[in-house]
C-alpha cells in the first residue's frame, strides 16, 4: 500500500525569513522621507501660508507683500543687503583666489600652515570678527584715529559689515577655488611655453577658463551667505538695516509675523537663485582632467614664489589680528584704560550670566547634530544610491535632500516658529526644547553632508549588494560589514561638518532657543545687546577653541579609523 506524505501543520503561519528585510529599506526611506517633510517642506509651507494671512489669521493674498513694498524703510534695508553683498563678493573673491592661486600654482613655503590659518573663521561664529572690528576700530578702538585719518569717520554700519563678512565667507571661497585651480591639465602649459606665450596671456587663455566655473560659485555662495548672515549686521550694524536682521525686529520686536514671513521669502530668493544658477553651470561645465590629462606642477622661480609668500603672509596677518585681537580683548581687565589679563569676562560669562549653561547645551547640540545627523543623512544616501526601495518617493527625497542648500538658517528658523508653535500641530511639544534645536540644525546643514556621503558611496562598485543578494545575504549585513566601514573616513568628515557648524550657528536657532535650552552663540548676542562686549568676546573666543579642539579629535579619530578600516588602501 502506497504510503501519502502530507506535510505537516502548523500551529501559526510565519512569513518566510528574507520576506521582512525586503520591506526594510522602503520603510526606512519612508522614514527619512517623513523627517524631512516635517522638518523642512512643512515648515517652508508655514512661512508661505503666514506671508497670505491678514492679523486674525485670514486669507489677504498679495496683501502683505504690496504692504511692504509701499514701506520705504524695509525697501532700503533690501537695497542695503543686495549692495553690501555685492561688495563683499568683489572684495572677497578676488582676494581667495589670488591665495588659491598661490597654494596651487607656486612652490611657495609654509602652504600648510597658510592653509590652516584661512580656515579659522570656519572654527567660530561670525560675529567673532564684528567683535574684533568693534575693539580695532569701534568707539574706544585701537587704531580709531588711524581709521578717521583715511576719510572713515566710524566702523559701525556697512564698513564694519562689510570687512567682518570678507573675513567669514573668504574661507567658504577660498575652498571652491582651490579645488577648481588644482583641475588644471599640465599639456596646456607645456603647449603654451613652446609656442613662446607670456605669462599673462596664458593666465588669461589658459588659468582664467580653466577656473571660470569655480569663480561663479565662489561668487554665488559669498553673496548668498553674505545676505542671509544675521549675526554680523546684529552686533556691527547699527542703524544700518539689513534684511536679515527685518526678520528678526518684525518677528520678535514688533510680533508681525505676517510681514516677517514676506521677508523669509524675499531671503530665500537670491538663495534659490544662487543654487539654480550654479546647478545650471555645474551641468554644462566639461571635463578638465581626462584619461590623458597631465598633473599640472608648478615651476619653481624665487621672485613670483616670495611674492606670493607675501601675499599669504598679509592674508594670514590680517586673519590672526581678527583672532588675536578677540582673545587680547577677552582677557583685558578693563578696555582701554586697565589691559592687564584677568579672567573677569570668563567669569562674567560663564557664572554671572549663565552662559556656561549655554556653553553645555551647545555641546550636547552639536554632539547630537554630529551622531544623528551623520547617520540620518548616510542611511539616506545609502538608501538612494545602493538600493531600489521607494518608487516614486526617492524623488521626493533627492529634491529635499538638495532643498536646504537653498535655504537660509533664519528663514528655515522662522518656518519652524510657525510650524512648530501652532497649537494644533502633534509636534508642538517639540517646541523650544534642544532636540528641536538639534532637528533644526540637522536640517539646515543636511545637503553638504548628503553630498558628501553621495559622492563616497559612488565609489563603491554596486557588485557588493549583487553579490550579497545571490549569496541571500540581507542588505543591512552588508551596510555594516562592507559599506560602513569602507565610507568611515567620510562618516568622519561629516561627522566633523555638523559639530562645528552646530557649535557656531546663530541664523538657524535663533528663534527656536528658551531660557533653559539657550545655546552659546545666542548667549554672545544678548551680551553684546547688553553692553557686554569683553564677555561676549570671551565667549566667541571658547566656542573657537571648542570647535577646534573638537576638529584635532575627529582627525584623531580619522587617523584610527583608517589605520583599522583602510588597510587594504595601503600597498
Amino acid at each position: 500500500m502506497e504510503e501519502r506524505l502530507e506535510a505537516p501543520r502548523s500551529v501559526g503561519w510565519a512569513p518566510p525569513a528574507s520576506t521582512w528585510h525586503e520591506y526594510l529599506p522602503h520603510a526606512a526611506l519612508f522614514v527619512i522621507a517623513a523627517v524631512l517633510v516635517a522638518f523642512l517642506a512643512f515648515p517652508l509651507g508655514a512661512i508661505l501660508v503666514q506671508s497670505l494671512e491678514g492679523k486674525q489669521a485670514e486669507f489677504v493674498g498679495l496683501a502683505n507683500f504690496i504692504e511692504y513694498a509701499q514701506t520705504p524703510a524695509l525697501l532700503q534695508s533690501a537695497w542695503n543687503s543686495f549692495w553690501v553683498s555685492a561688495l563683499v563678493t568683489i572684495i572677497a573673491v578676488p582676494l581667495a583666489f589670488g591665495f588659491a592661486y598661490a597654494l596651487t600654482r607656486s612652490w611657495m613655503p609654509f602652504k600648510p600652515l597658510f592653509r590652516g590659518i584661512t580656515l579659522i573663521p570656519l572654527l567660530a561664529p561670525s560675529l567673532l570678527s564684528a567683535i574684533s572690528l568693534i575693539y580695532w576700530f569701534g568707539n574706544q578702538g585701537l587704531l580709531k584715529s588711524w581709521m578717521q585719518a583715511v576719510g572713515i569717520n566710524e566702523i559701525y554700519g556697512a564698513p564694519g559689515i562689510v570687512v567682518a563678512e570678507c573675513f567669514a565667507v573668504f574661507p567658504h571661497a577660498l575652498m571652491i577655488l582651490v579645488t577648481a585651480l588644482s583641475l588644471a591639465d599640465a599639456r596646456l602649459y607645456e603647449a603654451a611655453d613652446a609656442m613662446g606665450t607670456s605669462a599673462a596671456r596664458k593666465f588669461f587663455t589658459i588659468t582664467l577658463p580653466g577656473a571660470k566655473y569655480g569663480l561663479i560659485s565662489a561668487a554665488l555662495v559669498t553673496f548668498t551667505l553674505v545676505v542671509t548672515d544675521f549675526g554680523i549686521p546684529k552686533v556691527i550694524g547699527g542703524s544700518f538695516n539689513v534684511l536679515a536682521t527685518d526678520v528678526f525686529k518684525l518677528v520678535i520686536g514688533q510680533q508681525d509675523f505676517a510681514k516677517g514671513a514676506v521677508v523669509a521669502l524675499l531671503l530665500l530668493v537670491p538663495a534659490v537663485v544662487t543654487f539654480g544658477v550654479d546647478n545650471y553651470v555645474s551641468r554644462r561645465q566639461t571635463a578638465m582632467l581626462t584619461a590623458r590629462a597631465v598633473p599640472y606642477s608648478p615651476k619653481r622661480s624665487p621672485k613670483y614664489d616670495a611674492a606670493m609668500t607675501a601675499y599669504c603672509s598679509v592674508i594670514a596677518f590680517l586673519v590672526l589680528a581678527m583672532l588675536g585681537m578677540a582673545i587680547f580683548a577677552s582677557f583685558a581687565s578693563f578696555w582701554p584704560y586697565k589691559l592687564t589679563p584677568s579672567l573677569r569676562h570668563y567669569v562674567m560669562g560663564l557664572v554671572d550670566a549663565e552662559v556656561g549653561e549655554a556653553f553645555v547645551n551647545s555641546l550636547k547640540m552639536a554632539a547630537g547634530t554630529a551622531v544623528f545627523g551623520t547617520a540620518l543623512v548616510f542611511c539616506g544616501a545609502y538608501l538612494l544610491e545602493k538600493s531600489k526601495a521607494g518608487g516614486p518617493l526617492r524623488t521626493l527625497v533627492k529634491l529635499l535632500a538638495m532643498l536646504p542648500m537653498a535655504v537660509p538658517g533664519l528663514v528655515l528658523g522662522l518656518g519652524y516658529i510657525f510650524f512648530f508653535n501652532a497649537p494644533a500641530n502633534p509636534l508642538n511639544t517639540l517646541y523650544h526644547t534642544l532636540a528641536l534645536l538639534t532637528l533644526c540644525t540637522i536640517v539646515h546643514f543636511y545637503t553638504t553632508g548628503h553630498l558628501t556621503a553621495v559622492t563616497a558611496l559612488k565609489a563603491l562598485d554596486h557588485e557588493f549588494e549583487a553579490v550579497s543578494a545571490s549569496l541571500k545575504v540581507p542588505f543591512y549585513k552588508t551596510f555594516w560589514r562592507v559599506t560602513v566601514p569602507i565610507c568611515s573616513p567620510a562618516l568622519v568628515d561629516i561627522a566633523r561638518y555638523f559639530f562645528v557648524n552646530a557649535m557656531t550657528t546663530i541664523s538657524a536657532v535663533v528663534f527656536l532657543y528658551s531660557p533653559e535650552t539657550k545655546v552659546a552663540s545666542i548667549a554672545i548676542l544678548n551680551l553684546d545687546e547688553a553692553g557686554e562686549i569683553g564677555a561676549a568676546a570671551a565667549m566667541a573666543v571658547l566656542i573657537a577653541a571648542a570647535s577646534s579642539v573638537a576638529t584635532l579629535l575627529f582627525m584623531a579619530l580619522a587617523w584610527w579609523i583608517n589605520r583599522r578600516t583602510q588597510a587594504w588602501r595601503v600597498r
